[in-house]
């Protein structure tokens, strides 16, 4: 199993799980796993459209009490940087 990076967005609300999760997945090779700690219940919705409109796949998604758990799998888009 590959290793798996964390961002920790709990606390944060509306879009900036969003934009952590993007800032990270900038900087890992496609094949990378990603899973966002995250409180606020938009990320719930948010990040799978995120993953399907950038070409990743979501691997997992779960609530332990407040925070949700949601895993992504990066595709090939991810290391594409403007110059």
């Amino acid at each position: 199993m590959p290793d798996i990076d964390v961002v920790d967005a709990r606390g944060l609300r509306c879009p900036l799980p969003v934009i952590r999760l993007a800032a990270r997945a900038r900087d890992l090779p496609p094949g990378a796993v990603l899973t966002v700690l995250a409180t606020d219940p938009a990320a719930r919705h948010d990040v799978p459209a995120w993953a399907r409109m950038r070409g990743h796949a979501m691997q997992g998604e779960d609530v332990d009490g407040d925070v949700w758990r949601l895993t992504v799998r990066l595709g090939a888009t991810t290391t594409t940087r403007p110059p």
